[in-house]
This record gives structure tokens, sequence and C-alpha cells, in this order.
């Protein structure tokens, strides 16, 4: 690897916990560093997070997204090598996948292939685990490909479901997996890939 940074861009449509957590591990990191912040959402609370951490945000409007450039020249411009999805709701367009292909990785909150797809995110993961009376439930991190949480696993970490378990209370047990799993493999994928 040269002593040029690895530059991340993190996708995020809501309140940011993952995103605070990987600009926190990466603040001092010598080889890599989170450079942007993008985001579908103008009220997202993550876009708080990319202020208070004085990184710029990327504001993405659906037409462009699905239907136009990807936005891939204002990644390339910002000189993005690698993206991270955490808690990005939007599937990611083809062209982007291609411009990016191996380099964009995604955190799902339970163990796929159950329960992943459309509109499976958030407090509907948890209920339809918790519904189905799953024993455990857990993470999946995996690279991204053109279906929706399809790609490779890079890692799954599993935790209880509680009999007595609500969408809330296994929230909170999987967002503490993630926090303390993600920025670990995001930084074990970038260095196999950029070293």
């Amino acid at each position: 690897m040269t002593n040029k940074k690895v530059r991340i861009a993190i996708f995020a449509s809501g309140a940011g916990s993952n995103a605070k957590k990987i600009i926190e591990y990466f603040r001092k990191h010598e080889l890599v560093e989170v450079s942007l912040i993008v985001s579908n959402k103008p009220q997202a609370g993550v876009l708080h997070i990319a202020a208070e951490n004085k990184l710029p945000i990327l504001l993405i409007e659906r037409e462009r997204f699905f239907r136009g450039d990807a936005y891939i020249q204002e990644l390339k411009g910002h000189g993005i090598q690698f993206i991270v999805l955490a808690g990005f709701l939007w599937k990611i367009p083809d062209m982007l996948i291609k411009a990016f292909t191996g380099n964009i990785i995604n955190i799902h909150p339970a163990l796929l292939p159950k329960y992943g797809g459309k509109g499976m995110y958030g407090a509907f993961v948890h209920e339809a685990v918790i519904t189905a009376k799953e024993k455990e439930s857990g993470i999946t991190i995996h690279f991204v490909d053109e279906l929706y949480d399809h790609g490779d696993h890079i890692l799954q970490v599993t935790c209880p479901v509680y009999p007595n378990d609500t969408p809330a209370t296994l929230a909170h047990r999987i967002h503490e997996l993630e926090h303390a799993h993600f920025p670990l493999v995001i930084e074990e994928v970038i260095m196999k890939k950029f070293s």
C-alpha cells in the first residue's frame, strides 16, 4: 500500500450510529480515511454527525441515482475508492456497482439469507425474526451485488433472541454487534484489497 490513504464514502439514510463508530475508528488511521458522507435524506441524523466531524456531505436524489449517472463523477471527484453502506435504504444501481466492483460492502441487521430483501430493514427485520420465533439473530456484513442483501458474506455474528424480546430490545443487541464488528471488517477488507 502506498502512503496515500484509501478514501471511503459512507452511505446512510438514518441516525448514523454506525457511521459515527466508523468515523471514530478511522479518525487517526494511517491508511484509511472517511472522506465523504452520502445520504438520500436531507433530515437524516447522519448529516449532523458529518457536520460535527467536518466531513463533506453529498445529498443525492432518486432520479439521478437510479436513471442518471449514479453520482459516480462526484464520488470520483472526492477520490473515493471504497463505499460502505451503513443503514442506507436504497438499492445500489448496477452502474455504481460496476464502477466500484468488489469495493462496496453493507451491514444487515439479521442473519442472511433469511430476513433480507426489499423492505427488510430496521424494526421490520427484528419484528420478522421475533414473529418467526427464531432462537438467534445477528448481523451479516457482505459485499454488495445487483440484488438486495445478496452478495458474498464476509462475516456473520450471532446473538440470542429471548422469549420476551421486542424489536427495540433485539435492535439494541444487534447495534452492539454492528458497532463492535463493522469498523474492524471494513479495515480488514480494505487492507486485503489495497495492500
